[in-house]
């Protein structure tokens, strides 16, 4: 069986959790899309263009992953792409409560989109591109936290 699935999400940036739910993806399924959302009633820290630049320097070891960005809803863009699995991750219960309510209603919009839930590692439940940014723009130390082979220009941007 073929089969491609998508992680969904800002990436606002890219964290050590995030590679961490798409490399397990990427073992488990043919090919892993890795969708940036494009949302215009937010003002991201990093363009679309940078927080895909930033992914695919992170998975650049994984063939089978390539890196999009998307608008509107994602249940449209998996009907238009052929995509049947969401593949998310999850830190903690409060993660699930909001992601159960999103996987209920993509199902409603798509009846043949089903969610697949990954829970964090240990090491990254209480991580989130909130607190990247956070720490960051206070010049901490940020290095635990996302990918080495973009830390530099992680940190750089958020020290601004």
């Amino acid at each position: 069986m073929n089969q491609t699935v998508i992680c969904p999400g800002s990436f606002d940036p890219v964290t050590l959790g995030h590679l961490d739910i798409i490399t397990r993806a990427a073992k488990m399924f043919d090919r892993v899309v890795v969708a940036v959302l494009v949302n215009s009633s937010k003002t991201p820290t990093f363009s679309t263009e940078e927080r895909m630049e930033l992914l695919r320097d992170a998975v650049s070891d994984l063939p089978n992953v390539d890196i999009v960005s998307f608008e509107g809803l994602l249940a449209e863009y998996c009907k238009n792409s052929g995509i049947g699995t969401i593949v998310k991750g999850l830190r903690a219960v409060s993660d699930f409560e909001y992601e159960f309510q999103m996987a209920i209603a993509n199902k409603k919009l798509n009846p043949g989109l089903e969610t697949m839930f990954l829970t964090a590692d240990a090491d990254s439940t209480f991580l989130s591109s909130s607190v990247v940014r956070e720490i960051g723009s206070m010049g901490g130390d940020i290095s635990n936290f996302v990918p080495a082979c973009v830390h530099d220009r992680i940190a750089a941007r958020l020290r601004k």
